[in-house]
């Protein structure tokens, strides 16, 4: 069977229910991860996100911050949360396929937003950074001790951070930019490493072709500057690296009427 996977920080999923139910129709994944939906649990729109097909939705929500949820045609024998960095700030949740799933049964999602880390890329000077430091290395000691990749998994999200020379539009003008320093770059390549994470994107799309996934505001002609960052990914675990058939990103989708900054990436799977 084929199982497709999207990743998505939607910037909040109330204002922009519209897009989400546009990408859904026209692409129609298996599954859809969010991140920033920026609504507690009990503003999710439930009911319009189960009417786009979705009938399984889990969220973890937080007012006006943060935010993840999966939207699944599949039901979930499992659902859980990390609290991260000891904080109720909504940032992770994962799922595993029910039998239901047929040939994905048992295939595990985890879905994560790390934190930007504002715009000073010291950690002496600026919480936000420090936080997002400590948030990663919470992500490794994880890795490294819960063996996420031990079965069939992906890990998805908006990681915040652009970790390749060629995931960014100028290697050299962001090194000092937060989401591209060294620091940051190298420990998520040292946590997914450690963890036998399969950088899904780079497998089929190699350097040095630049991918982006991300354009800010700030830039009023985004499409013709393109100086974008990938900052969301999809990791396999070890063993699912022969099933990836294609992965993209749906940079038209930052184009709509009142888009997110950032567009979806997708994977499809043979399993």
């Amino acid at each position: 069977m084929q199982l497709t996977v999207s990743t998505w920080n939607i910037n909040s999923v109330r204002l922009r229910l519209d897009q989400v139910g546009r990408f859904l129709k026209e692409r129609r994944p298996d599954i859809l991860c969010l991140q920033e939906t920026k609504c507690p649990n009990d503003k999710l729109p439930l009911k319009d996100l189960q009417a786009f097909g979705y009938p399984f939705v889990v969220h973890m929500g937080q007012k006006g911050y943060n935010g993840v949820a999966i939207l699944s045609r599949y039901p979930f024998s499992e659902t859980s949360v990390m609290e991260m960095c000891g904080r109720q700030d909504a940032r992770h949740i994962t799922v595993t396929l029910s039998r239901e799933a047929k040939a994905a049964a048992g295939l595990t999602i985890h879905n994560f937003y790390v934190p930007a880390g504002g715009d000073i890329p010291d950690p002496e000077l600026n919480e936000k950074f420090r936080h997002k430091l400590d948030f990663m290395a919470e992500m490794r000691s994880w890795g490294s001790r819960a063996k996420p990749t031990a079965g069939p998994a992906i890990l998805v999200g908006d990681l915040n951070v652009a970790p390749l020379e060629h995931d960014v539009w100028s290697h050299k003008q962001l090194l000092d930019v937060v989401s591209h320093t060294p620091v940051e770059t190298e420990t998520l390549e040292e946590l997914r490493q450690e963890a036998e994470w399969i950088d899904a994107m780079r497998v089929l799309r190699p350097e040095p072709e630049k991918i982006y996934s991300w354009w800010s505001y700030r830039s009023p002609d985004w499409a013709a500057a393109d100086k974008g960052r990938r900052l969301d990914h999809i990791w396999l675990s070890k063993g699912m690296k022969d099933t990836l058939r294609s992965i993209d990103v749906t940079r038209d989708t930052r184009g709509w009427e009142r888009p997110s900054d950032h567009a979806p990436v997708t994977a499809v799977l043979e399993l």
